[in-house]
């Protein structure tokens, strides 16, 4: 019977983090007798683009009909810590969708993980944690276990893959999600062998939150030409965005360490084209370089959930020999008696509310392996978002957007059936 390893890389719902959860019991720390070695920080900036053109490609490859949400900075992480597993033509063609080589990516991760800005009106952050089951048919890689550990603070446990791992897993994302994801398994199988788990957190208010006055119903028209009445928030906003497709506005939270952007292409583009016409230079600009022009924006309150299975997208932009039990090289990993190891599914599951307040969002993903008001004489621009667009949270140092999505419906808040 052939055994298979799961990697859950959670990177989980965009909220306020907390402390971390109790370890369970009988569970073995196995970073007990491995020293974390302090890495060099690396200049995230110059890879900007990089990060752009696989953040635009898997945002771009998920677009379709109705309302779309990843995170691309999850999926990355998620990714890129499975990748310090693999060798040969499978990192080969990871590291080719990635963007970079993965020493790296690991430095990439690490010093972004470290520049967040994190304060008590704004603040993403990212936790990490392996945890392998106390069967000694598997046995990790040492070298796999430090890496992950210097690069991305990750903690690692063994523990029996029962009903109390279950738990401890499930709370230890519950903890760094503050509940809104409490549930990412809903199960371990028999076979399992590791899970890997990123939990990603956001909360931000905005810098101006919005008055009484300035929220209102106005009709939306959605994508299929149907309209529905939503509630509208109202405001004024001091950066101007435009390219050759579409017009929109940043609006920032507290401390303007973090930002929503809104972009509405121009009649008859729809926000999948949109994303189809930009490339990583190209949305690089734009979001470096807003226009201060006073912008009447008009954004709908809405919240919504979304999920999506990556394995077709990943292969499609060419990471193929992850998910081919018989290529696929994950040697890096560990040793296990039941044979190779392989990509079978990549789970993504996000969440976002913008309300009056500000945003909460957030995002887990799942990496499955098995063996084998006007001013006069001011230039003003209208940016009113009643149809289709797009939409960003992006951390505004590095101008990257570490949540994508396209609003077709506010009233679809989930496409999980």
């Amino acid at each position: 019977m052939k055994r298979w390893i799961s990697i859950l890389l959670a990177a989980a719902m965009l909220f306020s983090a907390v402390g971390c959860s109790k370890q369970p019991e009988n569970t073995e720390d196995l970073m007990q007798g491995i020293t974390v070695t302090p890495v060099k920080d690396t200049d995230i900036a110059a890879d900007t683009e990089h990060m752009l053109d696989f953040f635009l490609n898997l945002s771009r490859e998920t677009a379709g009909e109705g309302n779309m949400l990843v995170s691309p900075l999850s999926v990355l992480a998620a990714l890129s810590m499975t990748a310090n597993g693999a060798k040969g033509e499978t990192l080969a063609q990871m590291e080719n969708v990635l963007g970079m080589d993965i020493a790296s990516l690991n430095g990439w991760m690490h010093t972004y993980r470290k520049s967040l800005p994190d304060t008590k009106d704004s603040s993403l952050k990212l936790a990490n944690s392996l945890w392998f089951t106390d069967d000694a048919s598997f046995t990790p890689s040492e070298s796999f276990l430090k890496t992950n550990a210097d690069y991305y603070g990750a903690g690692v446990f063994r523990t029996k893959f029962d009903a109390n791992a279950l738990t401890a897993i499930n709370n230890w994302v519950s903890a760094h999600t503050n509940d809104m994801i409490r549930n990412i398994l809903d199960q371990i199988p028999e076979d399992a062998m590791m899970y890997l788990v990123n939990a990603l957190a956001f909360d931000a208010a905005w810098e101006s939150a919005y008055e009484e006055h300035q929220v209102r119903p106005q009709t939306f028209t959605c994508a299929d030409g149907t309209e529905t009445e939503v509630t509208m928030l109202y405001s004024e906003e001091g950066a101007y965005l435009e390219d050759d497709w579409a017009a929109g506005f940043i609006k920032y939270y507290k401390g303007r360490d973090y930002a929503f952007v809104a972009l509405l292409p121009k009649e008859g583009i729809t926000p999948a084209q949109y994303l189809e016409k930009v490339n990583g230079e190209s949305l690089c600009n734009l979001l470096s370089a807003p226009k201060d022009i006073k912008v009447a924006a008009v954004t709908p309150k809405f919240e919504m959930g979304y999920s999506v299975e990556l394995s077709e997208v990943l292969q499609s932009l060419g990471m193929t020999d992850a998910f081919d039990g018989e290529r696929a090289d994950f040697s890096g990993i560990g040793t296990s008696a039941a044979g190779s190891l392989y990509i079978s599914r990549v789970l993504h599951k996000t969440a976002i509310a913008v309300t009056e307040q500000g945003t909460r969002a957030g995002a887990a993903t799942a990496v499955e392996m098995r063996a084998t008001g006007a001013m006069e004489n001011e230039e003003y621009r209208e940016v009113n978002l009643n149809r289709p667009f797009v939409y960003m949270l992006i951390d505004c140092e590095n101008n990257l957007p570490f949540f994508i999505g396209t609003m077709e419906n506010p009233d679809q808040t989930s496409n999980q059936k």
